[in-house]
Order: C-alpha cells, then structure tokens, then sequence
C-alpha cells in the first residue's frame, strides 16, 4: 500500500475560449465557411468552454506541416510543462528531485528517444541511478494504470519515493486537411497539459505523507476484440485518431460488473463509495460514467468541471481530476475513493483510494 503525497497539474500558457478555436481549426482541418456551422454545433457537443494549447493558435499551420516538424514541437513542450509538473508535485510534497527513487512517465502524443523522463535529467537535479520506466500506448487510461502501477512498485520497496509524470500534447496530433468526424471531434475535445504524482511507499509514509491519500489496490480490464475503438493510426502524416461511437456503450455495459468485482475483491460494494475520480472522456462517456454507476451527475461534478475548464487531457486528465478533488471537494476522513479511466485496448483501469483519518 503506497500514500499519495501529492499531485499537481500544469497547463500550457496560450489558453482559448471554444468558440475562438473553432474558427481557426475549421481552416487547419480544410473546413469551408459553409460548413463551419456544422464544426461549431461540434464544438458545442464536447462540453468545453476552454483550453489551454503548446503554441499559439497561429502557429499550428506551421507546427503540423508534417509529423517530424509536429513531434519536435511535441518534444520541446512536453519536456517543459514535465519538468514544471514534477517540479510542483515535489515542491508541494516537500521533497526535493535528489529524493525521487523511481520516475514513471506516460504519453500517447508524440515519440521521444530518449525517454521525456530521460530528457527531464538535463532539467532537474534527479539522481544518476534514478529508476526510470517510460511507458507509451496506454492513452487516456495511462494517468490511472500509472498510480496502479507505481502502487505496485512501491510495495516491493516500502522506503521508496517515486513520481507519475503524465504528459500530453493532444494538439499537436490534429490532422491537416482531414474532415472524418473522428478528427472533428478531436479538434473540440482536447487540451494540451500535464500532471504529476508524488507517491511514497508505506513505510516512508509515516515520515513523508501521514496525512496523504491511501492507494489500497488497483485492477486492469482489456474487452477483446475492441482495438478499434480507440487509438492511433500511425501514418506519415502522424498519429490519425481512431474514435469509435461504440465507446459511451462499452462503458454502460461494462464498467458496472468490473467496478463492482474490483471492490468485492476488498470486502466492498459501490454504495460504500464515497468519492469518485473519472477520467473525462466527453459527455456521452460521462453519461454512460454516471448510468454504469449508478450515480447522480453530480458524483462526477468535478470530472464535468474538468472538462469545461481544459478539455480532455488524455492520461494527464484525471490525474489533474484527482488534483481538483483535494483541493475543491476534500473526501471526508476515511472515506474510499475509486479514480477510473478507460483508453485504447480497450481497457478499464480502477484504483482503490482511501482519504487519511477515521471514518464518521
């Protein structure tokens, strides 16, 4: 059992209001005038009022000309806000980079070689035998399968600090002259931004983080026969989105059975639940979130909040939903907590949290 000593999201400084996005990526998508009523009723359907870009909105013409000229850009931005979210997260735990015995990174958006937790040891004072595991291709549910993973490590090393670094730069993957409805759908959905998690093993906890939240386990769901719901197509062009409208119906249909076989494992049911960390993967997947749960819409409040004020972040969204929740709606004492994301495979990722003190 790891403790979560703190987490903090970042975002990009060139923020924009929906509707003044809509009108610039109509033209980056090879949409005329005649059809830009047809992007802003698009744009509308995502739930986003916000959402803060790697560039400004003017230079993405240039940026996406082709995928080398658009990864150099992934790799430039990603390492920065990397740097300022590990940075932060280690600043608000109280340790310093020296401290960190493992850093796990996580991105879908771009491709770097060497690793962007590689590139980070030219940026922070971090250890020369810092353990370092870069994991790529788990997309949106990567911010989940990270804490689940660290979690895992970290019980085989009870003295041991390490930190989740999930880092994404969606923008940069919209398509050029590309009007599929997957493509259009992206282009109103996702943000650019990054977050990281400091999490310390049980023992270092009594020392590090006696009041941080508890992470008591994690489960991992694939549903064959579903890659094509969502991911990539990797092409000369770059990375081509594959959204299938089959996604909000896994999630009904599914997420109901495997939350509820995730907690009996832990002597639990959902109603003993009280607090609820959801990736958000658009309206319709929080919907489907909410009916699968068996929830009121306001269980996922902070998750809608999320998704109006920066869009879909891919893997660094509910990480930065988790961030949002101890800050703005602190879990009562004791209460568990479950953060759920689902991404390509497809796949469902649940961990079990535990907010510090006795339960009333």
């Amino acid at each position: 059992m790891s403790v979560i000593a703190a987490v903090r999201g970042v975002l990009p400084e060139h923020r924009y209001a929906q509707e003044d996005l809509t009108a610039g990526l109509a033209e980056l998508v090879g949409l005329g005038p005649q059809h830009l009523a047809m992007l802003e009723q698009v744009h509308r359907n995502a739930g986003v009022e916000h959402r803060h870009l790697a560039l400004p909105l003017e230079d993405y013409v240039d940026a996406t000309a082709d995928f080398g000229r658009s990864n150099d850009h992934f790799i430039e931005a990603a390492t920065d806000l990397g740097a300022r979210a590990v940075q932060e997260a280690l600043d608000a735990a109280g340790l310093a980079a020296g401290d960190v015995d493992l850093l796990v990174s996580t991105t879908i958006t771009g491709l770097a070689v060497p690793s962007l937790d590689a590139r980070l040891m030219a940026r922070l004072p971090l250890r020369e035998d810092l353990k370092r595991i870069p994991i790529v291709g788990l997309g949106c549910v990567g911010g989940a399968a990270g804490v689940g993973r660290v979690d895992e490590w970290l019980a085989g090393h009870p003295d041991g600090v390490a930190v989740l670094l999930a880092v994404e730069i969606c923008s940069l993957t919209l398509q050029r002259d590309d009007t599929s409805t997957a493509n259009l759908v992206a282009s109103g959905l996702f943000g650019d931004g990054a977050a990281a998690v400091v999490l310390v093993g049980d023992r270092a906890a009594d020392r590090l983080a006696p009041d941080g939240i508890r992470v008591c386990g994690s489960r991992s769901r694939l549903y064959p026969g579903t890659e094509r719901a969502m991911g990539w197509d990797v092409g000369s062009s770059g990375l081509r989105i594959v959204l299938g409208a089959e996604v909000p119906d896994l999630v009904r249909t599914q997420v109901r059975a495997d939350v509820d076989r995730f907690l009996s494992a832990y002597g639990m049911e959902r109603a003993q639940i009280g607090w609820w960390v959801a990736h958000p993967g658009g309206p319709k997947v929080l919907d489907a979130m909410a009916e699968a749960l068996e929830v009121e819409p306001a269980a996922l409040g902070v998750t809608w909040r999320s998704l109006a004020a920066i869009g879909n972040l891919s893997s660094a969204s509910v990480l930065h939903v988790l961030a949002d929740t101890l800050r703005d709606a602190p879990p009562e004492p004791g209460s568990p907590g479950v953060l759920l994301a689902m991404g390509p495979g497809f796949c469902l990722e649940t961990v079990l949290l535990r907010a510090p003190g006795e339960r009333r």
